[in-house]
C-alpha cells in the first residue's frame, strides 16, 4: 500500500498557460479598455464612471456547413 504522503509529486510537469489580449469597450463612451487593464483597477469601471463592458468581436464570420 501507497502511503500518500510519500508519492513523488516531482514528474508532472507545468506547462504555462496561455492569456489572451481580450478588448472590451465601454457601452456608454465606447472606450477601449483591454483585459489587462481592467485586472489591474480595484474595480470595474471605465473612466466615464459606467460599468458595463462588452466584448469586442473580430469581424470575422464563421460559416459552418450543414450536415
Amino acid at each position: 500500500m501507497i502511503n500518500m504522503a510519500e508519492e513523488n509529486f516531482d514528474e508532472v510537469e507545468e506547462t504555462p498557460v496561455e492569456t489572451f489580449d481580450v478588448n472590451y469597450s465601454c457601452l456608454r463612451c465606447g472606450t477601449m479598455v483591454s483585459n489587462t487593464e481592467l485586472s489591474r483597477l480595484p474595480e470595474i469601471k471605465c473612466i466615464c464612471g459606467f460599468r458595463v463592458f462588452t466584448k469586442v468581436r473580430p469581424p470575422v464570420v464563421k460559416t459552418v456547413k450543414a450536415i
